[in-house]
């Protein structure tokens, strides 16, 4: 004769196998995304002007002034230098430190490079945040300066901001290819960034 299992172990069997079948059914299952956090904002501009005065370096007669503005896309450096080789063509660059006591302005450092790129020309690839197209003097040695640093900021003290930093003009022109600094020659103005407003 067979005998038939317990009416009060056949409730414990069912619920033991409900309880692994959730079991299971949990460890598969994938557990919802977290959401996504919003891409880090660029940083921007907080200044609206800035100012550059440039005194001589290298036993140069070069000075000048320069007027910055904030854009879209970077900063706008415009003015006048003088003292320039008559006809030449000069370097300009934002320097890493707004520091030009050295007689050869080289207490202010390299170029300023907030994205650790090779140095270029802007709008032509990776290039350094510092640099600039050159500068063309007249016959009397004065450039009318109207440049453009791309990728850095005005104010605000983000990795890219050049406030505080120094502007150098060389003595030659930079060829936009030659590392570090394109072979742009002795430095013969420094002056440091200055947030006016």
């Amino acid at each position: 004769m067979t005998r038939s299992p317990s009416p009060v172990l056949r409730p414990a069997r069912v619920l033991a196998t409900a309880a692994a079948v959730a079991l299971l059914a949990a460890c598969g299952s994938t557990p919802e995304p977290k959401p996504e956090a919003p891409p880090a904002a660029a940083p921007v501009s907080t200044a609206q002007a800035g100012e550059v005065i440039l005194t001589a370096a290298s036993a140069s007669l070069v000075s000048g002034r320069l007027n910055l503005r904030p854009g879209a896309d970077g900063v706008y450096l415009g003015g006048e230098i003088g003292g320039l080789t008559p006809g030449g063509l000069h370097a300009i660059h934002i320097h890493e430190t707004g520091d030009c006591s050295a007689v050869d302005a080289s207490s202010a450092g390299g170029h300023f490079n907030p994205a650790g790129n090779p140095h270029g020309r802007v709008g032509q690839g990776p290039h350094h945040g510092g640099d600039m197209d050159n500068i063309n003097a007249n016959g009397e040695g004065v450039a009318q300066v109207n440049v453009h640093a791309e990728g850095v900021t005005l104010g605000g003290g983000a990795f890219n901001d050049v406030d505080g930093r120094a502007v150098i003009v060389h003595a030659a022109a930079d060829d936009y290819t030659s590392q570090p600094s394109g072979n742009a020659g002795k430095r013969v103005a420094c002056g440091v960034i200055r947030v006016t407003r």
